[in-house]
């Protein structure tokens, strides 16, 4: 009964020092797990953090995205606008640029009619000028010996004037 009461108490006390063993590991793993489980409560948090800030980034991109867009619209009409404005300015300058051009032409067509007219004019001046100048001397020249003849006819009447005179007083 002592063999079999001593064994049994031997098998109590390896049964204690398994338990023992065990709790200990037990205790070991229970703490292993309790860092397990805050280093996972702590990733949660870093996660809800990180989706927070994702979610946040998000709504930022969108925004900017968004007035991007915008912007890009804007200033898309606005060229727009100014294309139609330089496009509608440029038709106008065209349609200047071919009046003028035709006015130009037009211009030069009476330039050169004038001219001829001109041409023309002068020579039909130079014409009757020649004409006149011929006549005014074919006239100076006339009137020269008629001066010259009315000159001769002064002096024989001067001398018969003279004679008779003469005459006068030799008869007193």
């Amino acid at each position: 009964g002592l063999f079999l009461y001593s064994h049994l108490q031997q098998k109590v006390r390896n049964a204690e020092a398994l338990a023992q063993k065990y709790k200990q590991q037990q205790e070991a793993l229970s703490a292993q797990l309790q860092v397990v489980y805050e280093h996972r409560s702590r990733l949660e948090r870093s996660l809800q953090k990180e989706r927070g800030e994702h979610k946040k980034t998000k709504e930022d991109f969108l925004v900017y995205k968004l007035e991007a867009q915008e912007a890009l619209n804007k200033e898309k009409q606005d060229s727009m606008n100014r294309y139609g404005a330089l496009s509608s300015q440029h038709k106008i300058l065209k349609n200047q640029h071919e009046d003028v051009k035709k006015q130009l032409l037009d211009l030069q067509l009476q330039h050169n009619s004038l001219k001829l007219e001109h041409r023309k004019t002068l020579e039909t001046h130079s014409q009757k000028y020649a004409q006149l100048q011929q006549e005014k001397d074919s006239e100076v020249t006339n009137l020269q010996d008629t001066v010259f003849k009315l000159r001769e006819e002064s002096k024989l009447l001067r001398k018969a004037h003279q004679e008779v005179h003469s005459q006068l007083l030799n008869a007193q």
